[in-house]
């Protein structure tokens, strides 16, 4: 083939431009450019961004939200071509799996928060404690004749056929919760027959924590196993919806965030990093999310159980919710 050198030197300007258009290189329009990928809820993540605009009006900040596993995934996949700056409410899970594509953050402080939840890393910091319930439509309960159900044996009853969501455990932190929980509270054997059957009731496994609370609100569920914080909002936004506690107490999982290592040499992506970790960690621990992650902040919410026992979450490793993820089938 002949190489044309007028032919080359075009497609080499064109290039340059095509990538200025888009905003690599970190500017678009002349601005500083800044990515963040979320799991965070709809809600959350209009008050970061907002926020976040509204403290860097010169930097052209972008929230993308994805669900816990696609994050990982397409970091692990991309590498250092990610577009991605910064990773922001990412079960804990996840952002280790994530590691060598992370910066440690020796220049933060990270004796801010409390000591049992500062992973050993440092290479993300912690953001939520978030606690799963199990959540009713009184009204799509009404109109099927269904009792209010006590216990997740209750869930089992075919009267509930098709009226039941949860996330996914394979693409969701919050639907991992709740498996996690039950292999630690009946035995992995006892907990995975049961969900065998419970699928049979399961109109739709979401792909995300929030779906369930969504699909409550839209009546197209009777009953959702989702996030305590979410209901709540909901409920103080004047949404029919009713919070249970089933005998085997709550399942929590861990929520940080994070810095590409490829972003770590971009002082304004790192200046950005630091408020969302501190300040509007703590803004969100305030609004919507009040279990305590700072040491020196405990935060109240109207409507928000008081005294939740929480359950057996223990063995939470990265290994053990790879192997159990491989082991689901019920989606």
């Amino acid at each position: 083939m002949r190489y044309d050198k007028k032919f080359f030197s075009f497609v080499c300007a064109l290039t340059i431009a095509l990538l200025a258009l888009s905003g690599c290189g970190g500017k678009s329009g002349g601005k500083e450019k800044i990515t963040i990928w979320t799991s965070g809820e709809d809600y959350k993540n209009e008050n970061y961004l907002s926020q976040c605009r509204e403290r860097f009006p010169d930097y052209d900040i972008t929230l993308e939200y994805m669900t816990s596993s696609s994050i990982a995934a397409k970091v692990i996949e991309e590498g250092d071509n990610c577009s991605c700056d910064i990773i922001l409410s990412e079960e804990y899970g996840y952002l280790e799996k994530c590691e060598d594509y992370l910066v440690e953050l020796t220049d933060f402080d990270f004796s801010l928060f409390l000591d049992e939840i500062v992973p050993a890393s440092h290479k993300y910091t912690p953001e939520v404690k978030n606690g799963g319930c199990v959540i009713v439509n009184p009204k799509v309960l009404e109109e099927h004749q269904l009792p209010l159900p006590t216990s997740y044996q209750d869930l089992l009853d075919p009267k509930y056929k098709g009226l039941i969501s949860m996330p996914s455990p394979n693409s969701s932190g919050t639907g991992y919760m709740f498996l996690r929980q039950l292999v630690n509270e009946w035995g992995e054997e006892e907990a995975f027959a049961y969900f065998e059957k419970f699928s049979e009731n399961v109109l739709q496994y979401t792909s995300s924590g929030s779906g369930p609370v969504n699909a409550l609100i839209q009546g197209e569920v009777a009953v959702g196993l989702g996030m305590t914080s979410q209901a709540v909002t909901e409920i103080n936004q004047g949404v029919n919806l009713q919070i249970l506690f089933f005998p085997e107490g709550s399942p929590y999982s861990m929520y940080g965030n994070a810095v590409l290592s490829k972003s770590a040499d971009r002082p304004h992506v790192m200046e950005v990093f630091q408020y969302l970790a501190t300040d509007l960690c703590k803004d969100n621990n305030e609004k919507f999310f009040p279990d305590q992650v700072f040491k020196d902040f405990q935060p109240e919410i109207d409507g928000f159980p008081r005294d939740i026992r929480y359950g057996n979450m223990s063995n939470d490793t990265l290994a053990e919710k790879e192997r159990l993820q491989a082991r689901w089938s019920f989606d």
